[in-house]
């Protein structure tokens, strides 16, 4: 199959972000996988949204961590995005799980723990990946590199992947000592030395956000294991001319 296509956020070009339409365009466009946001309810509930405020995509204001999930739930998540989207809920990691169970893709569940480090996030995200029996087809990430030592510690048999934006001195070395499994890096920092290095050293390299024909190309000749796209439909069409 060569590179996996990971819906970012859902195929969020088409509908609002990491919302159960988003979900459903990305599966029905073929994509492989899907990749989605972790935060915590004011009660400990997982949530699937990008951001610490709720401000940006719903029509509340002030931060998640503040409110319960009954609270959370009755925000619009869609009309932002557009009125046809009105009333879209956001969605628990719970309900995306037993969505997703009976799929064949592949999930990348980015733990949003390095503005605010939600206590006991990774235990609360591995027990439910267990309980849906989707560990062995989920990768985990991060920014926060505490966070990953820590779902390691969980289970070291759990797929991790940690997030940089950044270059990173002695990265090879960071990676090592965290015990991660793979690479997440902003596309910009994609070149072929990177990519062979991750090879050598047996690491996952998927790149973020990959919405161009010539960064699809460029992802596809460098082999990396995946990409994460807002466009799945166009990604798929790509990857069948340059792969």
């Amino acid at each position: 199959m060569g590179t996996l296509i990971y819906a970012h956020r859902g195929a969020s070009k088409l509908a609002p972000e990491n919302t159960m339409p988003a979900f459903e365009l990305a599966h029905q466009a073929g994509a492989d996988g899907i990749e989605t946001d972790v935060q915590l309810t004011k009660d400990g509930v997982p949530v699937l949204i990008h951001d610490e405020n709720v401000r940006r995509t719903t029509n509340g204001t002030g931060f998640v961590q503040d409110y319960t999930y009954e609270e959370i739930k009755k925000l619009d998540a869609g009309s932002w995005f557009s009125t046809k989207f009105s009333d879209t809920p956001i969605v628990t990691l719970e309900e995306f799980l037993e969505w997703v169970q009976d799929k064949s893709m592949v999930l990348n569940i980015e733990l949003k723990n390095n503005v605010i480090d939600y206590k006991n996030m990774e235990r609360i995200v591995y027990d439910l990946l267990q309980a849906y029996q989707l560990l062995d087809q989920t990768v985990v990430s991060s920014f926060n590199p505490d966070s990953m030592k820590r779902m390691k510690e969980i289970d070291p048999k759990v797929a991790t992947a940690f997030l940089t934006s950044q270059k990173l001195p002695d990265l090879f070395g960071y990676l090592k000592r965290l015990q991660v499994d793979g690479l997440h890096v902003k596309y910009r920092l994609l070149n072929k030395k990177l990519a062979e290095n991750c090879m050598q050293q047996n690491l996952a390299l998927r790149s973020y956000t990959v919405n161009r024909p010539a960064q699809m190309k460029k992802c596809f000749k460098l082999k990396c294991e995946g990409i994460f796209t807002d466009v799945p439909h166009l990604a798929k069409e790509y990857r069948e001319l340059y792969q």
